[in-house]
């Protein structure tokens, strides 16, 4: 079943989108989740902040640079000198390298597989596929499916006195199939980016539209011809009508995903305004920067401020290559369109949070599935590699400045500190004062700890 959709569209059918919602519960309400904790222990991070590179970034171009390694392996980027003594990074990357004292790095993250659709599944829930698949063989989510990290965190956030959910996906995990370089308009969602088997109330609020748009999510606001107390009288007509039928108005996850629909659109809620980034100080919004990703990151912010436990930004529309999926141009694409605005908008988004004083509170995280070879293709691409990346942690108990692992001499394997996506996993579960071991349960009743990796405690 999909996920809660908003598209930024101005001709969005609002009734869709409180019946969808209203749906959803009514379907996964018969499925086993996790009880939403009223008071859990919590650590120091309050909101992840997840930035998803969808495609496979290439850690030798980015984070470990191999300037001995032979042509074809080291490439043409150079590497410069960080806040931090003896840690180069891409010169590409200027803003972050003044930064690293702020963030760690582990360069020893590592898995045998190299196809995206399984590694995209297992780096966002930590389970192998049930179901392996190819590249080319991209099957839509399913209720069975394992949940991902922030389906997870929004299950066992506690209540909090909003209409927002606590997992909001910018946008929705999907895929665009490519053909010959021409990139097609359609999106295939992909599984492991909802709340698969803890039921359709953890799903992510998909906003798939613009975040530079001056309303970007217009199903949140009223339209002008219903004032505020008509709204009011709808609300409590809807109320009546499904008092009517019991055996949809007792269901407790229809009835709280309902009123937080009729909330989100309500007067005074606030949900709108916080989606729309209009009110944002000019100089803020520059310093993210004029583009998708930028804006996606401003709203990532935003969304944290307001206590939404995970927003995961999906970083691969771009217009020289399908994403980080770099196979050809990868340098070209890199250094035009690619590190400019991961520079901008991630370094943005860290200062802006510190100078909040809300970095301790929030974890950022930045990854994708995999590396790339250590080879250069004959496209000046490189190719998937599961064997060897790159993962930058910021703030919520991250030590600032920390660099974790290292790779063999062409960035091919792990030679020191080797770890596994579930041990990333783990950690962030850790900063979020969840505990990895704790056990949720399948739709079958079988149960399973939130992460099978161990906390790198090193970066705490």
């Amino acid at each position: 079943m999909p996920s809660t959709i908003l598209q930024c569209d101005d001709a969005i059918d609002r009734r869709l989108f409180l019946r969808n919602a209203g749906g959803l519960a009514i379907a996964g309400s018969a499925l086993p989740h996790l009880a939403r904790a009223a008071t859990p222990s919590r650590g120091k991070a309050r909101s992840c902040i997840l930035v998803y590179l969808l495609g496979g970034p290439p850690h030798l171009d980015m984070w470990d640079l191999k300037p001995q390694a032979p042509a074809e392996i080291r490439g043409p980027f150079k590497p410069i000198a960080t806040a931090t003594p003896g840690l180069a990074i891409c010169e590409h990357l200027p803003r972050l390298a003044q930064l690293s004292n702020r963030y760690a790095l582990v360069r020893s993250v590592s898995h045998p597989n190299h196809n995206h659709t399984p590694m995209i599944y297992y780096t966002l829930t930590g389970r192998q596929v049930a179901q392996p698949e190819r590249d080319n063989d991209v099957r839509p989510p399913m209720r069975s499916d394992a949940p991902h990290l922030g389906s997870i965190l929004a299950a066992t956030s506690p209540a909090r006195e909003t209409a927002l959910p606590d997992y909001v996906a910018i946008p929705q995990l999907a895929i665009r199939s490519s053909l010959e370089g021409e990139f097609k308009r359609a999106r295939s969602p992909l599984r492991g980016g909802g709340a698969g088997f803890l039921g359709p109330g953890f799903d992510p609020l998909c906003v798939d539209g613009d975040p530079r748009s001056p309303d970007a999510v217009p199903a949140l606001r009223r339209p002008q011809d219903v004032a505020a107390g008509r709204h009011e009288r709808r609300a409590r007509l809807l109320a009546l009508l499904e008092s009517k039928r019991p055996a949809l108005a007792d269901t407790a996850s229809y009835r709280e995903l309902r009123d937080q629909a009729v909330t989100m659109t309500g007067a005074g809620a606030g949900a709108a305004d916080t989606f729309a980034l209009d009110g944002e100080p000019p100089a803020v919004r520059e310093r993210y920067g004029d583009h998708r990703f930028g804006r996606a990151m401003l709203l990532a912010r935003r969304l944290a401020t307001a206590g939404v436990a995970m927003t995961t930004i999906h970083f691969n529309e771009m217009t020289l290559c399908d994403g980080w999926d770099t196979h050809s141009n990868n340098f070209e694409a890199l250094e035009s369109e690619l590190l400019p605005m991961l520079d901008q908008g991630v370094s943005a988004l860290i200062e802006d949070l510190d100078a909040r004083g809300l970095l301790d509170k929030t974890l950022v995280v930045v990854m994708g599935e995999f590396g790339r070879t250590p080879r250069i293709n004959k496209n000046a691409g490189r190719d998937h590699w599961g064997s060897c990346q790159s993962v930058l942690l910021a703030g919520g108990g991250i030590r600032g400045g920390a660099v974790l692992g290292a790779s063999d001499k062409i960035g091919a394997f792990p030679a020191d500190h080797p770890l596994d996506p579930v041990d990333i996993h783990a950690t962030m579960y850790h900063c979020l004062g969840l505990d990895p071991e704790r056990l949720i349960h399948d739709h079958l009743g079988r149960p399973y700890p939130l992460s099978t990796g161990q906390p790198v405690m090193e970066l705490l």
